[in-house]
């Protein structure tokens, strides 16, 4: 072999990227303690992320954690993330009985032995150790079985490492409907890039879909008496909430997805009934066929792929109210009005706390949500569920539009699930309501972590 393809070799072999290990755990406890064990390792395709920002500096999530070299003590890779559990232990029923979690952490493979630490948030907002355990990528344990799949692209606007890349699984499609989800991925790609900042950041992006057939057509609603083994186990009323959609078996996700390079991943399913949900740097959730689909697509990829926080407060959710108001590590909610996180971007002049019609709001909401959960118990049609929300946005939009500073950038009372003691930065939001766009804060949130995740070369 001549010496310029000698060199030619070395290059592409310093060149390819590593694979991606997967290290799966338990995540168990209840309100008041937590316990972590190991549950195996397994190795993925090649590593989709930039290698040349390997450390986050987000400052997000409520667990964070490091892979740390154990020859140099350096830390080779870190990031931030929530989780189902870190969720339900803010329900009432954590008070009351103990549950496991299957989670997964994912990095670039290490050449040698590594320590993973995982910490999560404290009361003071800190991160703090929590679990520990070391890897060995040599270990003839990891599971180095090849991912079952090919990915299909959506858009493809260069190599993996160097763009955000999105992966779509569908759920509830069953092998006649695979024309059916060609579509739905292709639609709600087209969604995320009608919004801002997606719009402007399109050629950051990948999006690629995988096939995952299942038997039955269409996913798990146990409210309304719908059992379905679909091929990603995704479901509706997560944790008592009957719009809420989240897949519990994270085992099942993780290896259906590992066949395709991915930083963010969402699950379309297969239905008309309004719901979804997202995670932050797990997965979101979206119903396929709601007249709602591209708002809440939007919305909870937003949770999923940035950390925001729900804006709004009038709706019923499952958490418990805070005890305390601690300042959110979200970038869009503050528990500190008078000097907020976003104050770089206050509008001159406004006041802090920035007034708002709020009595007006919550009067016409009460109404709402009331006629809301009636048309629920009714089994009332999903036309009847659309139409009301038609109504409820219309008058919403103009309400908030009828503000003092309504297009301000102030901070506005009544955010993350509560009317008091947390404020979001403008009046109107995709956080807040199934308003058209997000405010400048959330925008902001949004491009922070597509300059993490994605790459421009010179």
């Amino acid at each position: 072999m001549s010496l310029p393809l000698v060199l030619a070799v070395v290059a592409s072999v310093a060149a390819s990227p590593p694979r991606t290990l997967r290290l799966d755990y338990v995540h168990a406890g209840s309100a008041s303690e937590e316990h972590f064990a190991l549950d195996g390792l397994a190795l993925e395709g090649p590593w989709p992320g930039n290698l040349d920002r390997p450390l986050d500096d987000t400052n997000l999530g409520l667990y964070f954690f490091e892979v740390i070299d154990r020859s140099t003590n350096r830390t080779l890779y870190s990031r931030g993330f929530a989780s189902p559990y870190g969720e339900w232990k803010t329900t009432g029923e954590a008070k009351r009985i103990a549950r496991s979690f299957h989670e997964s952490l994912r990095f670039p493979e290490p050449a040698g032995p590594v320590q993973v630490v995982l910490k999560q948030r404290d009361t003071q907002g800190l991160f703090r150790e929590a679990w520990s355990v070391a890897v060995d990528p040599s270990d003839p344990a990891i599971d180095r079985t090849p991912p079952v799949g090919r990915p299909w692209a959506v858009l493809e606007n260069g190599p993996p490492a160097d763009k955000v890349d999105l992966l779509l699984l569908g759920d509830g499609y069953t092998a006649a409907e695979m024309g059916k989800w060609h579509a739905d991925a292709k639609r709600l790609a087209d969604l995320l890039f009608a919004v801002s900042p997606f719009k402007e950041r399109k050629a950051d992006f990948n999006v690629w879909a995988l096939d995952t057939p299942s038997d039955e057509s269409g996913v798990a609603r146990p409210s309304d008496a719908v059992h379905r083994h679909s091929a990603l186990r995704a479901s509706y009323d997560a944790f008592g909430s009957e719009r809420y959609v989240l897949a519990f078996d994270n085992k099942r996700v993780r290896e259906a997805a590992a066949a395709a390079p991915y930083d963010a991943l969402e699950i379309v399913v297969n239905g008309r009934t309004y719901g979804g949900g997202g995670i932050f740097n797990l997965y979101a959730t979206v119903a396929s066929d709601n007249a709602f689909t591209p708002y809440i697509f939007v919305h909870e990829f937003a949770h999923h792929f940035a950390g925001l926080a729900d804006e709004y407060y009038t709706s019923d959710v499952a958490y418990a109210e805070a005890k305390a108001r601690s300042e959110p590590w979200e970038v869009n909610v503050t528990a500190d009005p008078r000097s907020p996180k976003w104050k770089d971007l206050l509008t001159a002049g406004v006041p802090l706390p920035t007034p708002w019609p709020k009595q007006e709001f919550e009067a016409a909401q009460q109404q709402v949500q009331a006629r809301r959960r009636k048309i629920r118990a009714e089994k009332r049609p999903e036309e009847e569920m659309e139409a009301l929300f038609r109504e409820e946005q219309a008058s919403v939009d103009a309400l908030l539009a009828s503000g003092p500073h309504a297009a301000a950038v102030g901070a506005f009372e009544g955010a993350m699930y509560q009317a008091k003691g947390y404020y979001r930065a403008q009046a109107n939001c995709i956080m807040f309501t199934r308003y058209g766009a997000f405010c400048p804060v959330c925008r902001r949130g949004i491009e922070r972590v597509i300059d993490l995740v994605s790459r421009r070369r010179p």
